[in-house]
Formats: C-alpha cells, structure tokens, sequence
C-alpha cells in the first residue's frame, strides 16, 4: 500500500487532496480548487486499506478533505475545505 508520502511525491499537481465517498466538503475542495484554476489530485481513501489512519497519525487531522499545497519545494499541510479557502 502506498504510504501517505508516497502519494505527495507521486502527485505531478498543484494541490493533493484526501477524499471519501459521499463527502460535500470534499466536493467543496475540489470546486474551489477548479474555480481558481489550481491542478489537484484527488485520493479516495476508501480505496486505501490504512491510509486514512495513517494520514490522521500524521497530520492530526481527523476529517476529510485533507489538504495539501505541493507548489513550493516542500508540501504544506492546508487542513480541511474550510481551511482550504481561507488559505487561498
């Protein structure tokens, strides 16, 4: 299973952000993400056995979406949609 600094090094886009299914403010991340014309990619950690806990340990962020910016050299964690906006 990819780790979660697996899925930062591999992503090629602006934002990285980690989703679930069914999750309004995940769609919210993802709209602004749009509307202001910023490259994203989007993990569904339905789909990753682990992950979720692995990204909870790490970031201390227990709700989706998490938000990463990869536009600098080094990620930085954004937090959640409402994080998300303030910060851009």
């Amino acid at each position: 299973m990819p780790s979660l600094l697996d899925h930062i090094r591999s992503a090629k886009t602006d934002f990285l952000f980690f989703s679930q299914t069914i999750c309004p403010y995940c769609t919210r991340a993802a709209r602004t993400l749009e509307a202001k014309q910023l490259t994203y990619t989007e993990i569904n950690l339905d789909h990753y056995d682990g992950l979720r806990s692995q990204v909870v340990i790490e970031t201390g962020h227990r709700t989706v979406p998490v938000v990463f910016d990869l536009r600098g050299e080094l990620p930085v964690f954004v937090g959640g949609s409402d994080n998300l906006i303030d910060y851009l």
